[in-house]
């Protein structure tokens, strides 16, 4: 038989170019050197800075003992640091733990042990947390504070090995990284799952790269609209602590396009740094964008050059509508922090301006379709692949090479998320002859009222179309003749003429009903209006704590 391995023919010397952080900074160094980092609009480096700060904060890693292997934990809110962290600990051979800030003290302590973190850098927002926990911190030695100027210092009994910006002052600008194995773990997060304690996810330097180049090539595709590409400025409003903040910076580091990072999101501080700055693309949840979007600084701003990605749960019509409306191109975005995130994106196909208003709002609103290097499907119990006829559910399963393999430390766990060779997401989905593909609800949230299944995901886009609709998220309460049963619960706007009511809310869905839209067990026969929706640390809806919050709901319309 003859040798097809290349590795039996290759010339001494050729580099085989593993498939390392590193190198994603090779382009915008080579290429675009002088292009602006800026935090907070008061801080402005380069990316030859950039380059340089890498080496300097890997040298001094180096030098308080950071192993290849070991773990450094980040806890800060979206900066330049962060970014700097982004590589230059994987790039040292070290994994990177971004820390999730708004999980509580004992989570926060779970996870920074579960992990084995050696080395933490934290912000001083967050030096409370870790004065209460330190003394059952069970492997971290060295600690190191961010001073942010302008944020009073709290007292507190850690003992600092150096800080941040004075540490990076003091250590040499120059760093040679070496090649190892790409399948070394490079960074590793906690999921915030509502059951259970946090889930450790980890990824691999080979993993990264691929999602970056597939990331990429899925954002650059399009000829007009729902594009990234190096004219952009990007502003990242998913936390970096959060999946690589979606693996956006990577990208917009290998593009080379100008970066903003706003610090904590505060809605007037992101709105003056989009102006100022013109920032072009972002990613967040639909509540980031809600929140920014009813801030009256936004008011008078000229938001008609952003794009902005929505995902961390479905992108509604209704806000879809409004934004559109201020002239801003959003799209959904798909994935889960298991999947490192992005499988699939709502692009609209070429020929979009042939079709109508409303289809393409709804094309946005879809999940989207695979981008590349996804094998994106919905398949039955069995795994057989359901029908792509934008009817046939089933649950969403997914294969690509930057998912993660497993669960840290949990045997378990990972079984079961890769039960029968595909990643299992949970969600409960349909997709059509195109490859479009649209959950229809969390498999822990459908609804099941009178024997007929209930898309929550559904009846929520339907109602946020309704003037007076600032909110709503819809759950399945227990009830006595049906099972279970819809209760929408609404935070209405508060400037609007006419408040929403909830017989114009019944009133429209059963317009809706009649149509075939949905069904008519899908009509809530119980609305609740109320000041404020419960979300999880990640900003999503957090219908397990609602659920639970709600559950004597079921009395109020028998």
């Amino acid at each position: 038989m003859q040798d097809t391995n290349i590795d039996q023919h290759a010339a001494p010397d050729a580099y085989a170019f593993p498939l390392l952080i590193k190198q994603l900074l090779h382009t915008p160094l080579a290429n675009t050197p002088d292009q602006e980092i800026v935090y907070r609009g008061a801080v402005r480096h380069s990316y030859r800075t950039l380059a340089e700060r890498v080496a300097r904060l890997a040298n001094a890693l180096d030098a308080l003992g950071a192993k290849h292997g070991g773990t450094v934990a980040m806890m800060d809110w979206d900066s330049h640091r962060y970014l700097e962290c982004y590589f230059a600990v994987p790039m040292m051979g070290a994994v990177l733990q971004s820390v999730n800030v708004r999980l509580s003290q004992d989570e926060i302590l779970y996870t920074l042990n579960h992990a084995g973190a050696d080395i933490l850098i934290v912000h001083t927002d967050f030096l409370p947390v870790i004065d209460a926990i330190r003394a059952r911190l069970e492997t971290v030695r060295t600690f190191i504070w961010i001073d942010e100027p302008g944020v009073d210092v709290p007292e507190h009994g850690i003992a600092f090995a150096r800080e941040y910006e004075a540490m990076l002052a003091a250590a040499e600008p120059v760093r040679e990284f070496p090649d190892f194995d790409e399948n070394t773990r490079a960074t590793t997060f906690y999921t915030t799952g509502t059951t259970g304690k946090p889930k450790g996810v980890y990824f691999s330097h080979r993993q990264l790269v691929l999602h970056t180049i597939a990331g990429m090539a899925a954002l650059a595709s399009p000829a007009s609209g729902q594009r990234f590409h190096r004219g952009d400025v990007y502003m990242p409003l998913t936390p970096m602590f959060h999946v690589h903040a979606w693996g956006m910076p990577y990208i917009a580091t290998m593009l080379g396009v100008k970066q903003v990072y706003p610090g904590r999101y505060v809605p007037q501080n992101i709105v003056r740094l989009i102006e100022q700055e013109g920032v072009t693309f972002s990613h967040c949840v639909g509540t980031i964008l809600h929140m920014l979007l009813t801030c009256p600084d936004a008011e008078a701003v000229d938001l008609r050059r952003w794009k902005v990605v929505i995902g961390g749960g479905a992108l509604t019509e209704g806000l879809a509508r409004t934004a559109l409306g201020r002239g801003i191109d959003v799209f959904s975005g798909y994935g889960m922090s298991e999947s490192g995130p992005l499988l699939s994106l709502a692009q609209l196909p070429p020929h979009a301006h042939t079709l109508d208003a409303d289809e393409q709002v709804r094309l946005r609103c879809t999940t989207g379709r695979a981008i590349p290097l996804v094998d994106l499907r919905v398949v039955d119990d069995d795994l057989r692949q359901a029908p792509r006829d934008g009817r046939t559910c089933g649950e969403i399963v997914a294969r690509a090479p930057w998912l993660t393999q497993g669960y840290l430390k949990n045997r378990e766990a990972s079984a079961q998320l890769w039960d029968g060779g595909a990643l299992h997401t949970q969600d409960i989905g349909h997709m059509d002859a195109d490859g479009y593909l649209r959950i229809t609800d969390r498999a822990k949230d459908v609804i099941k009222s009178g024997g007929e299944w209930v898309s929550s995901i559904e009846v929520e886009s339907l109602i946020s179309q309704l003037p007076g609709v600032a909110e709503v998220a819809v759950i399945g309460v227990p009830d006595a003749k049906w099972g279970e049963r819809p209760l929408a619960l609404v935070v209405r706007k508060p400037d609007c003429d006419t408040p929403v009511t909830e017989e114009m809310i019944a009133r429209y869905l059963r317009g809706v009903a009649e149509t075939g839209r949905i069904s008519r067990y899908a009509v809530p026969r119980d609305v609740r209006f109320v000041d404020a929706i419960s979300k999880t640390s990640v900003g999503k809806i957090d219908k397990k704590t609602l659920r639970a919050r709600f559950s004597d709901a079921q009395a109020a319309d028998v």
